[in-house]
């Protein structure tokens, strides 16, 4: 079934609601390798209760609208589609629990041609149950490599951040563990993508592939660490482009530019030389 534009720019994705706990904290924590070291006292309020802090990145998975490629009405090869880019414009500090409502919609699709796919952008804001205070907004653009040529627009997307053309000032590299992606579903990603080995050989790859959002986080965890010495206040969004897929096990060294308010990043699979994720940006608070 093709893309039917109109449709799909129209798709009612349904609010969602949740309460999450500092149990549900740690747990995102966990998930991006954070208290690997017990010993890193500066790890430990992502991961212990007393003076609880949530790590920035967890704005994407809060209110979580599942896979809505597949749960609902899309025309849309879910099987087909991976994770193009990410956003994530941190109004104020995530606070370590809180009820939440997740508000979505699909703001943009660029048809790309029968051979290229198609590119489908759609945002979630979450906000306080109770008193309507916008926490985050959260921005995410999918590549449906088999749905292209459907007749939509083919406009071009917006150029990338530029990466610094000098060596970087810092460089992290954190290991993964072989179960992280079955660990880092649990934060309400249930794409069986990243469990299931049948569905995984269908999409086209060897075994099942890690959640571009748990690269993308331990990314986040780099620049948090390099950037903002785990000051988590000091990160007002981050943005980046994920240009191959991962495998759980494998190392991450993620690359960082800082230049005053901006944070440049690049994220690298060490063990096969491939860049994961490029124009990676971040913009600090002072």
């Amino acid at each position: 079934m093709a893309i039917d534009y109109e449709k799909l720019l129209a798709l009612a994705i349904p609010d969602t609601q949740q309460s999450y706990t500092r149990k549900d904290a740690i747990l995102y924590a966990l998930s991006l390798g954070y208290g690997a070291d017990p010993m890193d006292a500066a790890q430990l309020p992502f991961v212990f209760e007393p003076d609880l802090q949530a790590v920035p990145t967890m704005g994407v998975v809060l209110a979580h609208p599942g896979y809505w490629p597949r749960l609902l009405d899309t025309g849309l090869n879910w099987v087909k589609i991976v994770h193009a880019e990410q956003g994530l414009v941190l109004h104020k500090p995530l606070p370590p629990e809180a009820h939440v409502i997740g508000k979505s919609r699909v703001v943009d699709i660029i048809d790309k041609g029968a051979e290229k796919g198609a590119l489908i952008s759609y945002e979630r804001r979450i906000l306080e149950r109770d008193t309507g205070e916008p926490l985050c907004t959260i921005s995410q653009t999918m590549l449906a490599r088999a749905d292209g040529g459907f007749g939509g627009p083919a406009r071009s997307a917006l150029a990338p951040h530029a990466i610094p053309d000098r060596p970087a000032d810092f460089s992290v590299e954190m290991k993964t563990q072989d179960n992280a992606a079955l660990l880092y579903r649990l934060n309400g990603d249930w794409n069986p993508l990243h469990a299931d080995p049948e569905v995984a050989r269908n999409a086209g790859f060897e075994r099942p592939i890690l959640h571009g959002l748990a690269t993308w986080g331990i990314a986040g965890h780099a620049v948090l660490k390099t950037a903002c010495n785990y000051h988590p206040s000091r990160i007002k969004s981050i943005f980046g482009r994920f240009t191959a897929p991962v495998y759980p096990g494998e190392t991450f060294r993620t690359d960082v530019w800082v230049d005053g308010n901006i944070a440049s990043f690049t994220v690298r699979a060490v063990e096969r030389n491939v860049i994961a994720i490029n124009n990676g940006k971040v913009e600090l608070r002072d």
